[in-house]
């Protein structure tokens, strides 16, 4: 077992009856063999298993995760969420590349949106993460609100992976959409004058047209990336 998996295991140990972690032990355990069909059937059974009640991580727990490099707030998973970032963090460990993609490819494929939304969270604790850009991209163009916050919202993924381009689009699609821009891991490091820009023109069509403006629009106006 891995130290982030070890970790995942141990937030939902604090949170889910005996029989739950009993279940997620075996689940996530190191068998003999990779069992893929039972793999996808624990991925599927998550939520029922375990709970879709939020983290809310502790103070104690928060650090234990921050030495681990897990600084974003995983605390608005819900346990069901680290329990399969447990599973895919699993995985990830036993397979090759190619195995470990074809198994996240299926479980994103035929998996419910809770389901995509907990692959979508787990991306920056995979190993090599970058690979996973062109999933993280699409989940953003999706009309499905919760699989656009589970890519844009307390997840580093977009700041560490995202080319400017597709950031910047992300940003502009929360604002569309009404997503607190506080939500977005980096964005004060990802500012530029083009994301300043392209903000600037939506507040204007906004007031041109009679509508509001999002109140929290001057994170990326007013910042540095601002031009002078």
């Amino acid at each position: 077992m891995t130290a982030i998996q070890d970790a995942l295991v141990g937030l939902v140990a604090q949170r889910v009856p005996a029989t739950g972690l009993a279940w997620l032990e075996v689940a996530a355990g190191v068998q003999p063999e990779f069992d893929r069909a039972a793999f996808l059937d624990a991925f599927a059974l998550a939520t029922r298993r375990l709970s879709r009640a939020p983290l809310d991580v502790t103070p104690d727990e928060a650090g234990t995760l921050a030495a681990l490099g897990i600084e974003w707030p995983i605390g608005v998973w819900g346990v069901d969420d680290a329990g399969r970032a447990a599973l895919l963090v699993s995985a990830a460990a036993r397979l090759r590349a190619s195995e470990f993609e074809g198994v996240l490819e299926d479980v994103y494929q035929h998996g419910d949106n809770r389901e995509r939304q907990a692959v979508l969270r787990t991306l920056p604790l995979l190993p090599e993460p970058a690979r996973f850009l062109p999933l993280a991209v699409d989940a953003c163009r999706m009309h499905i609100q919760p699989l656009f916050e589970a890519v844009a919202c307390e997840n580093p993924y977009p700041e560490a992976h995202f080319p400017d381009l597709n950031f910047n689009q992300m940003v502009l699609k929360a604002l569309f959409i009404g997503v607190p821009l506080a939500r977005v891991v980096g964005l004060e490091r990802r500012l530029t004058p083009e994301l300043a820009r392209m903000a600037g023109d939506y507040a204007s069509e906004r007031a041109a047209a009679g509508r509001s403006i999002p109140a929290d629009i001057g994170l990326v106006t007013a910042g540095r990336g601002s031009p002078p």
